[in-house]
């Protein structure tokens, strides 16, 4: 049997009737995907696991409490025998034999009838991998399947259903690996995408030669504002059936004018996904080796814009109310205004010598932390050259080192 190729087929166990026999380990991984085929299981085991145990006391699946017995597998399609007690397994695939149930046996795949394979879903698509007996082989093959399948590089663009719309892509921080998997697929699949600078550029060049990448920066504003120039980009890109993808830094729901796209494509009657993203107001500072919050020193954090000084008639921000906060207050977009802001919290109440940390090019191969407190950090930031992007962090979290590694 072992040089016979196992003839792979799908099993639609909807409603059927599948015995589980034996609640341990095997079972607890197995259990789901029976659960979520849709099949009427019934478990036999003595016991089972706390998660088995929980899948029963949810409904999910028919517990009895007890070893198995003659006549279990009466009326199943499929059974799955995985108890360490080789007289009962033996028994149950004789019978699986006699009934002509197709069984599965954990602990001797070559007295089985079938063998599961390692399965994996994207999007719909169900990828299962058997290389005989080496499971171990037959889930690092699956995983490479999936990774790719995730990240785009083994999408079947000539074969895909394409979906003509915008999607808003948060690009993460800037690192390239830290788009989401979503985001990276959505980019694989793209016809035009329009990029920020703050986006992570890096994943622009794996894109296709038949992919075109408009710099966000550089489109032609003409009479419109920029914001306004990017809206009608998106639009007419659309609407001539292209996938697009708006690739940009962070999230786009965190000071990146997503909900502004969003609503300038609905007004035009064009769908659009909107893909979270990393905001670099946490993963910045994480990088950099510094927690938003800590127990007992912060626990609250704050994430502003400094891109208009405290002064500022345009400004939102309540700088008397942030002065009296305890926690760690964050600010995105303020390097230029650094200087303002640190006066402002000083003159309402906040400590000068309150400690202050300047990350500029989080997760990048570029970045780098520059240190100092309220009183000094706008004599700091242009002394040392900081430019953007940076993220400020300001309280006493900059202060918590990370253990240093045996």
């Amino acid at each position: 049997m072992a040089d016979t190729p196992a003839y792979p087929v799908g099993l639609r166990l909807k409603g059927r009737r599948v015995v589980v026999i034996g609640g341990g380990q095997v079972a607890q991984r197995r259990l789901p995907a029976l659960i979520a085929a849709g099949a009427d299981v019934l478990l036999v085991s003595p016991s089972a696991t706390p998660s088995v145990d929980a899948m029963a006391e949810t409904g999910e699946i028919r517990w009895e409490r007890r070893r198995y017995e003659v006549g279990d597998l009466a009326g199943a399609w499929y059974a799955l025998i995985a108890t360490r007690d080789r007289a009962a397994n033996d028994a149950a695939s004789a019978e699986a034999e006699r009934e002509r149930v197709w069984c599965v046996r954990a602990d001797d795949a070559e007295a089985a009838t079938a063998w599961t394979p390692a399965t994996g879903r994207v999007e719909g698509v169900t990828v299962a991998v058997l290389t005989g007996n080496d499971p171990r082989r037959s889930a690092s093959v699956r995983d490479a399947i999936v990774e790719g399948l995730r990240d785009g590089t083994l999408a079947a663009r000539g074969h895909r259903h394409h979906t003509p719309g915008v999607s808003l892509v948060g690009g993460g921080p800037g690192d390239p690996d830290l788009i989401t998997v979503r985001g990276r697929r959505l980019l694989a699949e793209a016809d035009v995408v329009i990029a920020d600078r703050l986006g992570p550029r890096d994943l622009l060049d794996e894109l296709g030669p038949h992919v075109e990448v408009i710099d966000a920066a550089k489109i032609p504003y003409g009479r419109f504002m920029a914001q306004e120039a990017i809206n009608n980009a998106l639009i007419e890109h659309a609407k001539a059936g292209k996938a697009v993808v708006r690739l940009k830094g962070g999230d786009p729901y965190v000071f990146g004018r997503g909900m502004e796209e969003l609503q300038a494509l609905a007004e035009a009657g064009i769908a659009c996904t909107v893909v979270p993203g990393i905001s670099s107001s946490i993963s910045v500072p994480g990088a950099a080796g510094i927690p938003v919050t800590h127990r007992g020193v912060a626990h609250e954090f704050t994430v502003v814009s400094g891109h208009v000084g405290p002064d500022d008639p345009r400004s939102l921000v309540d700088w008397a109310s942030l002065a009296k906060l305890t926690g760690t207050l964050v600010v995105l977009m303020g390097v230029d205004k650094i200087g303002l802001i640190a006066e402002a919290l000083v003159r309402h109440g906040r400590p000068a010598d309150t400690a202050v940390a300047v990350i500029q090019e989080g997760t990048t191969a570029s970045q780098r932390r520059v240190d100092a407190t309220l009183a000094t950090v706008g004599e700091t930031v242009r002394a040392q050259e900081v430019r953007p992007p940076a993220v400020i962090v300001i309280g006493d979290v900059v202060k918590v080192h990370r253990p240093a590694a045996e």
